[in-house]
């Protein structure tokens, strides 16, 4: 594409730089100047205007966006995603559902890398989104851009599924709550109430609640009994369990148990504060969290990215886990046993 000043009399086909004055009108920029528009650039005084001339190998703006945003919604049923119409090189994606918005972010950096003329922003990665709203926009910068690039655009967004909104799955919670005579009835009842809380978003609900002593034995009773209940290894369940004492070690006493009942103990800690001291783990086949006790608050904390994320995906992998640092230091909860800075 060739970019500059051109004579209005050889300006026919280019695009206008500027919007531009023409007598009582105004031509704006972006129009692809024809007959008329030149003849009324020259009635008006122009002599010379600034144009784009796109040459035989550069796709028009609207044109790019619109490829590259088809193909980030290549497969419509996963993506979640409706495509608004383009204009001014840019088209919005916004979700068809409520749900989790999960972006692939080395896809995302790859494609802004293809040249510097093709963009794609996002909302961040977990995003709970409801049906309707924005969630991408392709935005295209010059008035056109090479077809090669736009190829290599398409081709990584057609192939990566780098965009997607997951619906949530109602799910059965199975609640464990350890006692130790320090902790208070209310504070239990109050646990499971903003548990239930934060489920009912997605309609699911606590299909039971364990309250046993703080020891390993205690713990493996509560568990085996939760594996004896009718249908638990339907994929829609998931255990939680808050522990009177925080998780510190892999040996600690709600890993050990589950552990000893043959469970498998995923990871302990998370880099997000609130929420560091969080366990996740499998039972027969489905997702087990030990809860932070910052997850007793109402306040957003590490235990909420990973209840969603199981909710909306199925489950969280440890890579998943570790990469959440950059964007983990959430708001305080002053009222925690242990305050970042006391």
């Amino acid at each position: 594409m060739i970019f500059g000043a051109a004579p209005v009399a050889d300006a026919v086909g280019c695009i206008l730089a500027h919007s531009t004055d023409v007598g009582g009108g105004r031509l704006k920029k972006g129009r692809l100047l024809n007959a008329e528009d030149v003849q009324a650039l020259a009635s008006a005084g122009h002599s010379e205007v600034i144009v784009a001339r796109p040459d035989s190998a550069d796709v028009l703006e609207d044109q790019a966006a619109l490829r590259i945003a088809k193909a980030l919604n290549a497969d419509s049923h996963f993506c979640g995603l409706a495509l608004a119409e383009p204009g001014t090189g840019r088209v919005n994606l916004h979700a068809v559902r409520a749900g989790l918005f999960d972006v692939q972010r080395d896809a995302v950096d790859r494609l802004n890398r293809i040249d510097p003329a093709i963009t794609l922003a996002t909302l961040p990665n977990d995003s709970v989104v409801e049906a309707g709203r924005m969630v991408a926009t392709v935005k295209i910068i010059p008035f056109a851009v090479a077809e090669a690039d736009v190829a290599a655009a398409e081709a990584l967004a057609r192939d990566s599924f780098m965009l997607a909104v997951h619906a949530p799955t109602a799910m059965r919670v199975f609640l464990v709550q350890t006692e130790l005579p320090t902790v208070k009835t209310s504070v239990l009842d109050k646990t499971a109430q903003r548990l239930a809380d934060r489920l009912a978003l997605s309609g699911s609900k606590i299909a039971g609640e364990w309250r046993v002593p703080h020891s390993e034995a205690d713990v493996i009773e509560a568990f085996t009994a939760i594996e004896n209940v009718g249908d638990f290894s339907d994929e829609r369940d998931m255990l939680v369990i808050f522990g009177a004492s925080a998780i510190t070690d892999r040996a600690d006493v709600i890993p050990a148990a589950l552990r000893a009942v043959g469970g498998t103990v995923s990871t302990v800690g998370m880099p997000v504060d609130p929420g560091n001291l969080l366990m996740t783990g499998r039972l027969g086949g489905r997702n087990v969290i030990g809860a932070p006790g910052c997850a007793r608050s109402p306040a957003e904390n590490g235990f909420d990215w990973v209840l969603q994320r199981i909710i909306h995906v199925g489950g969280c992998t440890d890579e998943w886990i570790s990469g959440l640092g950059v964007g983990g230091l959430l708001m305080e909860i002053h009222d925690r046993p242990q305050p970042r800075e006391g």
